[in-house]
């Protein structure tokens, strides 16, 4: 397995639930799996270029749907995370994620909305598109679930193309989404874990946002693109708040996680 540390991260390239096996507690589990598989059906059937802008155009999916592997995603979380499991996810998708979360231990509390203005129109014409996708929210600390946003509305509204899209990962998210979920959810010095790290738009907000973060992602494409952006969010680092110091080991960043008795942020 290849591991690369970065800064506060640390990323392996490998299958989520072995790297998961082998971690110690973490403070937060922040993820884009991949689509139901229904989703993974409509984004391949797409031709050709849809953007206007001149920039990045969606591309199918190259990897298997979370279908088959949901429910041991679910088990692993609950073993490794003291804080908030939160995974993107379909509308329709929300069902299945909340019976398998409310058939574990964590406390399954709400199905958020990310509204998304410039969405691909339904390009067949036959039905109205899709213009917003959903994230899950589980507490898997201790107590009353806790976050920074008081009674602030599970609703957030980024463009998907925005103008520092990377646009080499089919189902990138924001910056600026990853970013508003990590001041709602999290703390600085806080450890998150990306089981599905993709191309590392969330490891790019932790590097700018002060928090540790762990990624695993099984494609060596993928996780190459990863490495790379996260580079570059540390090396652009004055620009945005400070970041963590780099550990002197990657251990360093699981040894003292587990935080289940005291103040998580929620």
């Amino acid at each position: 397995m290849r591991s690369e540390q970065i800064g506060g991260c640390v990323l392996y390239n490998g299958d989520c639930l072995e790297v998961m096996a082998g971690l110690e507690a973490v403070g937060h589990i922040i993820s884009d799996p991949p689509y139901e598989e229904s989703l993974h059906a409509s984004k391949n059937s797409l031709r050709g270029p849809v953007r206007a802008d001149s920039g990045p155009d969606l591309k199918g999916l190259d990897f298997a749907s979370i279908n088959s592997i949901r429910a041991d995603v679910v088990a692993a979380a609950e073993r490794v995370t003291t804080g908030w499991f939160i995974a993107f996810c379909t509308i329709e998708g929300v069902a299945y994620w909340a019976e398998a979360i409310n058939a574990s231990a964590m406390k399954y509390k709400r199905g958020c909305l990310w509204v998304k203005p410039d969405a691909t129109p339904q390009l067949n014409g036959q039905g109205p598109g899709q213009g917003a996708e959903c994230f899950v929210t589980a507490w898997n600390g201790s107590g009353h679930a806790r976050w920074n946003a008081g009674g602030k509305r599970g609703v957030y509204t980024h463009l998907t193309n925005q103008r520092d899209r990377d646009g080499r990962h089919p189902t990138e998210k924001p910056i600026p989404l990853m970013m508003e979920l990590l001041k709602d959810f999290t703390n600085p010095g806080e450890t998150i874990l990306d089981p599905f790290m993709g191309s590392g738009t969330t490891g790019v907000a932790c590097a700018r946002m002060g928090r540790k973060f762990i990624g695993v992602e099984l494609d060596p494409k993928y996780f190459d693109v990863a490495c790379e952006r996260i580079r570059k969010a540390y090396d652009q680092g004055d620009m945005f708040v400070p970041t963590v110091a780099k550990p002197s080991k990657p251990a360093s960043l699981f040894a003292n996680d587990n935080t289940k008795d005291t103040q998580i942020a929620a």
